[in-house]
């Protein structure tokens, strides 16, 4: 090749090639030659690949980088001069190794990281060397591609994900796979990045790790023998590179998986007054790894055997009506028995709320006046009632209220009963100008008549439209009779409970149809209909279930209440939010002061799984909520008892006001707080005032009614209706009623007055006030009042009391008022009477006459024969002493001691004839007279000496 390229040297210079002779023209001359010697591009191939290894310069190409000239061997134009790569921030660059063979290399300019970029792609072109040194016309060849890739170094080692795996697993089980530990490898390729094997670095374990990461137990584990293992695993790439850091299992060993509920407790202990709390605050659903698809929990609040179903308000009936804002007018055919309420006397009482349990033996006739004859088209029906199943096929009717002939006659006006489990109203309308069928019976056919349970049925009648309402929900009439209207006749009726009064077409007459069960708040409300909202309130648990936190629940969670509250449904898909749902599950009561007592709880579940109806059966959770027994108040009534006031505040339109201090106080013990410092002297209950409401409270007459001619008591009703109490007024008494604060009762009793136009004959009026709560379940103390009238004694200023006839000042005057029975029976006598007043009276006058005429001799007899024993100060011997007295000193200071002290003996017998309000008019009488005495006895008296003397001593 050398050989040949030195041929053209001579050739060359014939040319004049070289020689720089000739200017302009050799510069031609030479672009010339140029042209004829530098004719062809050089060449290379269209493609390359090549490899690189990683962290190194050199790329393997294939095919090589070699580049062809066809003006070889000319010198410069056959050469290659460069090789050049087209591209933006390539981390590669070509260089020439031999010009005249056109060899090249490609190679890095920087280390090359496969974990960044794994392959290249560029362009590649050759250029040769021109016609000369100093030609810069370099010929270029074609455009090549080059594709490198990048050759990996195993440089990382596996990780894995987590640092550490957990799973629990049941003891006498062999699984396929426990749990899968998983490691990655950075490294670019497949080779060394790929986890080839994962091997258990902890000897002696129960366990084997299969390539892909799964854990399996070799061997049946055991709670009892270990329940909790810890092993170490480790990793390989395909590189055979091991993991930098071991990863730490750890399986924990459970029993052998029962489904059900776990970490609950039984018994649920509610304080009054806590509100809200949570049942199970940490309960959770092991379904022993059943894959399940929805879950529904029903928690049942089990109260049916508190009070009628659960626990509601237990004031009386026409206080609950006030309460929840039912109109006036009601008329309770079930009353607490008392002297004006006597009729339920008889009947079986079920417990200290009122409810009357009917055994088939019992009825009650309402008497006459208590319910309107006729009760118009609209009137309302509402009672409590609790029935079982009637026995025999054929059961006969039971009577809840019937209205029917008293005598002669058997036809029933209206009726209300049961017969098969079928709740039946009969309205027989009384015949008018249109002689045509009527609706006249009304039959509801429900479950819950006979489920020996409460319920509370509410009747609204607007005739010809009956309603029935039960626990608040609706109900129409499946069936409606009619029957002829009933003609008019002037047989009386009789209205009973319980049974159904047969007066007519028997021999004699007496009770059928009698009612089994139990019933309460039997009412009936003539000419108006009760609303929707007055049905509710009345009829509502103080009590039930609850969920704290609504917005917490979750999606997906549904959820349905009963009425009353008692029954919680919760359905939804995912175990965790279920779990949470019932944690928040919690039991409420409204009341101050709840029925103690057990609740019975029970959470039943029904789980379904993927591809089946029912999966797993997992059993009910049976705990009851235990209700504390509120803190009793003791309710205090306190203020005056004991009143004096004239005979005109009697008489007067305002009356007295008996109670104008009366303070309605309820309190508590409380109990000493731990830690407190003990006294040493002997302890007493701390008492603390709660506030809470009242129910009624009864004034009572006591010692015989009000004589309604004379006397009353008295109260404003602007006083009540402000207050939104209720009162009724009889010759009994005064009773107000109706759920109200202490302060509101307070506020009534400062105004009631007692009033009397005949005061003369008005000995002393008591009374009693007694408070309630709760329809009597919490009582206050009997306050008993005592109303006298204040006399006002007047004496003539001639008269005086002696000072020798009233008893010393030392001594108290006792009287003894007369009883009531006293003055009736002497009244019953009279002539005993009078005879006894006659003796006592002239026995009387001569005492005092006696009196008198002994003080005038001894007077008379002093004066003449010891003058100067007037003044002296005390008893004397009249034989050894001799007194000398000043005559001008002797009537001045003992008359004015002596009226001082006639004034205050004087007094003492007024407060004591004011404070006798017993006494009768003829010891009145009596006493006048005694009194004219002392003071004729007085006025000799006050003529004495202040000495006195020794009478027997003396000579007449």
């Amino acid at each position: 090749m050398l050989t040949g390229r030195l041929c053209w040297v001579p050739l060359l210079l014939a040319l004049g090639v070289g020689s720089g002779s000739g200017g302009g023209g050799g510069s031609r001359r030479r672009r010339l030659l140029a042209a004829k010697v530098n004719k062809h591009k050089p060449w290379i191939e269209t493609s390359y690949h090549g490899v690189i290894t990683e962290n190194n310069d050199t790329v393997i190409l294939d095919p090589p980088l070699v580049a062809l000239d066809k003006d070889a061997p000319v010198p410069f134009a056959g050469e290659i001069c460069a090789f050049k790569i087209h591209g933006q921030e390539l981390p590669f660059e070509a260089v020439v190794l031999n010009k005249t063979s056109g060899e090249g290399r490609l190679r890095a300019k920087s280390p090359i990281d496969c974990e960044l970029q794994k392959e290249y792609t560029f362009i590649i072109q050759a250029y040769d060397c021109g016609a000369g040194p100093r030609e810069t016309a370099w010929k270029k060849s074609h455009k090549a591609v080059v594709h490198i890739q990048v050759k990996d170094v195993n440089e990382f080692a596996p990780t894995f994900k987590e640092p550490a795996y957990k799973a629990v697993v049941t003891e006498g089980k062999i699984y396929d796979s426990i749990l899968q530990v998983e490691a990655v490898d950075e490294d670019c390729s497949p080779q060394y990045s790929q986890i080839c094997n994962y091997e258990i670095v902890t000897t002696d374990v129960p366990f084997a790790i299969d390539r892909n990461g799964n854990i399996r137990n070799t061997e049946k584990l055991s709670y009892d023998k270990q329940r909790q293992y810890e092993i170490l695993v480790t990793a390989y790439d395909c590189g055979q590179k091991p993991a930098a850091q071991d990863t730490l299992v750890q399986v924990d060993v459970k029993p052998v998986c029962k489904p059900g509920w776990q970490d609950w407790t039984k018994r649920i202990e509610y304080q009054p007054g806590s509100g809200s709390v949570p049942l199970f605050p940490s309960i959770h659903l092991e379904t022993c790894d059943g894959a399940v698809s929805s879950i529904q929990i029903t928690t049942e609040l089990q109260t049916n055997y508190i009070g009628k179903g659960c626990d509601r308000e237990t004031y009386s009936e026409r206080s609950l009506q006030k309460l929840c804002g039912a109109s006036s007018g009601i008329i309770d055919l079930l009353p607490s028995p008392s002297a004006a309420t006597n009729w339920t006397a008889g009947l079986l009482v079920d417990s200290s709320e009122m409810i009357f349990k009917f055994d088939g033996r019992q009825g009650a006739k309402i008497p006459d006046g208590i319910v309107p004859k006729n009760l118009t088209d609209q009137f309302t029906i509402t009672m409590w009632m609790k029935h079982g199943p009637s026995p025999g096929v054929r059961a006969e009717k039971e009577t809840i209220l019937c209205n029917s002939d008293k005598t002669e006659m058997n036809r029933h006006h209206y009726a209300l009963y049961v017969h098969n489990c079928r709740l039946v109203f009969l309205l027989r309308k009384d015949f008018d100008q249109a002689d045509t069928f009527r609706p006249a019976e009304f039959h509801w056919k429900l479950d819950q008549i006979c489920d020996k349970e409460w319920h509370y049925y509410v009747i609204n009648v607007e005739f010809p439209v009956v309603t029935l309402y039960m626990d608040g929900a609706t109900y129409e009439p499946y069936l409606v009779t009619n029957d002829w209207p009933i003609h008019p006749s002037h047989i009386a009726m009789q209205l009973t409970v319980g049974a159904c009064w047969q007066g007519g077409e028997v021999t004699k007459p007496r009770f059928a149809q009698f009612f089994h069960g139990s019933l309460a708040s039997l009412t009936i409300r003539p000419g108006k209909m009760e609303s929707q909202k007055v049905i509710s309130c009345l009829q509502a648990c103080k009590e039930g279930l609850d969920i704290n936190s609504l917005e917490s629940l979750g999606q997906g969670i549904k959820y349905h209440f009963n009425p009353s509250q008692s029954v919680l449904v919760m359905e939804g898909d995912d175990i965790g939010n279920i779990n949470r749902a019932l944690q928040k599950v919690s039991y409420i009561n409204s009341r101050q002061f709840p029925t103690a007592g057990v609740r019975r709880l029970r959470v039943s579940s029904k789980v379904q799984c993927f591809g089946e109806d029912v999966c797993i059966s997992v059993p009910d959770v049976d705990a009851y909520v235990m209700v504390l027994q509120a803190i009793e108040p003791q309710i205090s009534l306190r203020g005056t008892d004991r009143l004096w006031r004239p005979a005109a505040q009697f008489e007067s339109a305002r009356g007295v006001t008996l109670f104008p201090d009366i303070k309605i106080v309820s309190t508590f013990a409380k109990a000493e707080t731990p830690g407190e410092p003990k006294a040493t002297a002997p302890k007493s209950a701390v008492l603390e005032e709660m506030l809470h409401n009242l129910d009624f409270c009864d004034i009572l007459v006591l010692g015989g009614d009000l004589d309604p001619r004379q006397e009353c008591l008295e109260l404003n009703h602007s006083e009540l209706h402000q207050r939104h109490l209720d009162a009724t007024n009889s010759t009994a008494g005064y009773s107000i009623y109706g759920v109200g604060s202490m302060s509101r009762y307070e506020q009534v009793l400062h105004h009631i007055r007692y009033r009397n136009w005949h005061p003369a004959s008005l000995e002393s009026r008591r009374f009693r006030i007694k408070c309630s709560e709760l329809n009597g379940r919490y009582t206050s103390n009997e306050f008993n009042l005592e109303v006298s009238i204040l006399h006002e004694v007047k004496m003539s200023d001639k008269e005086h009391v002696s000072h020798l006839i009233v008893q010393p000042p030392f001594l108290q005057s006792v009287h003894h008022p007369e009883s009531r029975s006293s003055i009736q029976r002497s009244s019953v006598v009279p002539s005993i009477a009078t005879v006894v007043i006659i003796i006592s009276v002239c026995m009387l006058v001569f005492v005092v006459a006696m009196g008198v005429y002994r003080v005038r001799i001894a007077h008379q007899h002093f004066t003449q024969e010891t003058e100067a024993a007037k003044e002296a100060e005390m008893d004397w011997d009249d034989s050894a002493l001799t007194i000398t007295v000043n005559p001008m000193e002797k009537h001045e200071e003992p008359g004015h001691g002596e009226e001082e002290t006639e004034e205050e003996e004087e007094e003492e017998v007024e407060e004591d004839m004011s404070s006798s309000s017993s006494d009768s008019e003829d010891s009145e009488e009596e006493e006048e007279e005694e009194g004219m005495g002392r003071g004729r006895h007085g006025q000799s008296g006050a003529r004495q000496a202040q000495l006195e003397w020794d009478d027997s001593a003396l000579p007449y």
